[in-house]
């Protein structure tokens, strides 16, 4: 059994070797060009975006509409490190990592007793508070945003850091506490009954949750040079929980194929906005009436080993 799973983690490894190689191939021979590699970044970043908001919402069961602040948190904590301090990269990441987890403990911690749409609303009013300050940050650049941020993110960080998202939140579902955390999905009751400490694991699923976040947050900031408090409110935390409910909640490769698909589906309609937000409703519409628990319905369920 575990030369099994040796070979297996083996396979694993040289599977990510080689996409990572491949692509860093393609890049250097021009086949990848900027545009390409622009759709790339996008992509990467919703997966970490998704995969830690299943975390939250799939798995712990907790309706979060505030993922998008965390992110902004870990952009504008990777930007002034960068940019207005000239710190290396790998801080501004960290840097970015710690504010979000903060941010992830400060909002998880007073709202345990809030489930449902009462949990949803306080996570949409923390987004809107962190909009408000952001417009209203001066050293942060206001509500003109903050600009002439250093591109550091490459091909290496943006792939390193998707394996290291599913990496580290594949093995904590898998984990003891994974499993404490999938019980108070499905009953908060029995599992504290059972000795399970409910409110230090829906702020650890919340904190670890944000820090993915801020680590999605420092790569846009780092990639696209410019950001404002606008590009992370309310519509960019729906435009993760479709993402998340596409995929199927708690399917971990159910979201990373649904961040694929609709974020190219997102970047070929990015002259129509109304219509891409029309087609997200839909999308939105449709699992919540036929399959609410996934579209992918070949991924079993996290409770049957499904990662």
């Amino acid at each position: 059994m575990k030369e099994m799973l040796t070979k297996k983690n083996a396979m694993k490894t040289a599977g990510i070797l080689a996409i990572y190689l491949a692509v860093l191939l393609l890049m250097n021979l021009g086949v990848i060009d900027s545009y390409i590699f622009l759709n790339m970044v996008t992509i990467g970043i919703n997966i970490i975006l998704a995969v830690s908001l299943n975390l939250i919402t799939g798995f712990t069961g907790q309706f979060s509409l505030g993922h998008a602040a965390f992110m902004a948190i870990g952009a504008y904590a990777s930007a002034i490190l960068t940019a207005k301090l000239g710190l290396p990269f790998i801080v501004g990441i960290i840097g970015a990592a710690l504010a979000a987890a903060l941010a992830g403990v400060f909002i998880g911690t007073p709202t345990l007793r809030l489930k449902g749409d009462y949990l949803a609303i306080a996570t949409l009013g923390f987004g809107e508070i962190i909009r408000i300050v952001g417009l209203n940050w001066e050293y942060g650049g206001g509500a003109m945003g903050l600009n002439d941020i250093p591109r550091y993110t490459n091909w290496t960080w943006l792939y390193a850091l998707i394996v290291l998202t599913l990496v580290v939140i594949s093995n904590f579902i898998r984990s003891y506490n994974g499993r404490a955390v999938i019980s108070i999905k499905e009953d908060e009751i029995a599992s504290a009954s059972m000795g399970v400490n409910t409110s230090y694991y829906k702020v650890l699923v919340f904190s670890i949750g944000a820090l993915f976040a801020g680590i999605a947050g420092a790569l846009y900031a780092n990639y696209f040079y410019f950001i404002k408090p606008d590009s992370f409110g309310f519509m960019k935390s729906v435009d993760i929980l479709v993402i998340v409910v596409m995929g199927g909640l708690g399917s971990i490769r159910g979201s990373v194929i649904s961040a694929i698909a609709l974020s190219l589906v997102s970047l070929s309609l990015q002259s129509i906005p109304e219509l891409r937000m029309v087609i997200y409703a839909v999308i939105l519409f449709l699992m919540m009436v036929y399959k609410p628990q996934t579209l992918l319905s070949k991924f079993k369920s996290p409770l049957r080993k499904e990662a």
